[in-house]
């Protein structure tokens, strides 16, 4: 499960952002995660409660907001989300894709107690 060596790695994140403020504790921590950013949100949330255990964050809770896949056609320019991992323009159905989101994996919000 590398969800485990993502969340390591958001914990050294967190940690170091919690002893820069002088935090007693983090409360809470949101997570953006793409369609395609390559790790699961179930996964992510069970990695981050076993490993919350014995840190500052023992009690903190997780959001996830799952980004869809977002597509523009280079062709006709047609936007378009995808449920699906089909790289068709569902307008002209050119190959011809950019993907504008779907990607991230972010860390956009953690609150702290101090």
């Amino acid at each position: 499960m590398h969800e485990l060596s993502l969340i390591a790695s958001l914990f050294e994140i967190l940690e170091e952002k919690a002893r820069d403020e002088r935090a007693k504790k983090i409360v809470l921590v949101k997570l953006k995660v793409g369609k395609l950013a390559g790790a699961v949100p179930e996964f992510l949330e069970t990695a981050f409660n076993i490993y919350k255990d014995g840190t500052i964050a023992r009690e903190a809770i997780l959001e996830i907001e799952e980004v869809p896949l977002k597509i523009r056609c280079r062709k006709c320019q047609a936007i378009a989300e995808r449920d699906d991992f089909v790289f068709v323009c569902p307008a002209c159905g050119s190959t011809d894709l950019e993907t504008l989101e779907g990607t991230e994996l972010l860390l956009e919000k953690m609150d702290l107690e101090v």
